[in-house]
């Protein structure tokens, strides 16, 4: 199953701007709009599953964490039953 990450044209704009700034001042090379779209597409294709399992990963324990504090919550709002005699 290929991940598609989809970005509207202004951050794909602004990502293939930021791509060849990047060639520029790094390996003082100028590349094309075209040339950094492609750069682009591919390392979205290529990184972007890792990126977005980390990202569930962290909703994972962000949810977990919540979930803890919850219980801990319900717990505190038990009434103590005292045993008859």
């Amino acid at each position: 199953m290929t991940m598609q990450v989809k970005l509207s044209i202004q951050e794909r704009s602004a990502l293939t701007e930021r791509i060849q700034v990047f060639f520029e001042e790094e390996r003082s090379e100028s590349i094309g709009s075209i040339a950094a779209e492609q750069l682009l597409d591919y390392m979205l294709a290529e990184l972007g599953p890792y990126v977005y399992n980390e990202a569930i990963k962290d909703a994972r324990k962000t949810v977990m964490e919540r979930v803890m504090s919850m219980e801990d919550e319900l717990f505190a709002l038990e009434k103590r039953i005292e045993g008859r005699r």
